[in-house]
């Protein structure tokens, strides 16, 4: 049987938010790496970084912000199962399309509408660190709002992709 072009658009969403998963958790292992590093430098040298300490809070930042897609697709977000857990998979499937049609997707694109001036401005202010010591370049890690939301919208696309085809209606 022949896939169709839909689920295939589906699986390509899907490779995009296994990537940002995987460097998710390439984030999560750096962070913690700094964190011993950190934590030994202050408590057995004496000595600090506030651009470490900020690098942290950046990468803490970006695990979280690019795990929310990953997090979409693999059905493990947040979800209130009073009455969900008594549908039928029919209704499930129904009830998921109607959340990512009315909730995520046009959540997910109003954050990237209003976080795009942010970004911008942060990017042509040359925006830094107020701390002394502390990192440049502030625009980089506000730009991972905007990316992480539009993997989100993304995959909430191939999750109403998934849905529509379970119950019937996208063959």
């Amino acid at each position: 049987m022949k896939e169709s072009i839909w689920l295939k658009i589906s699986y390509g969403i899907d490779e995009l938010s296994k990537w940002a998963g995987a460097i998710g958790a390439a984030a999560s292992i750096a962070l913690a790496l700094l964190i011993v590093y950190d934590a030994t430098m202050r408590y057995v040298f004496h000595e600090g970084s506030v651009a470490l300490q900020e690098l942290e809070w950046h990468l803490f930042d970006t695990l979280f912000l690019l795990g929310l897609s990953y997090a979409l697709k693999h059905d493990k977000h947040v979800r209130v199962d009073i009455l969900y857990a008594h549908f039928s998979p029919r209704m499930k499937e129904f009830v998921k399309i109607v959340s990512m049609l009315l909730f995520v997707m046009p959540l997910g694109l109003l954050v990237v509408w209003f976080s795009w001036d942010f970004v911008a401005q942060s990017f042509v202010q040359h925006e830094m660190s107020p701390d002394p010591g502390g990192l440049c370049c502030r625009y980089v890690i506000k730009s991972f709002i905007i990316v992480a939301f539009v993997l989100l919208v993304l995959q909430a696309i191939s999750e109403t992709i998934k849905s529509f085809y379970r119950i019937g209606a996208l063959k």
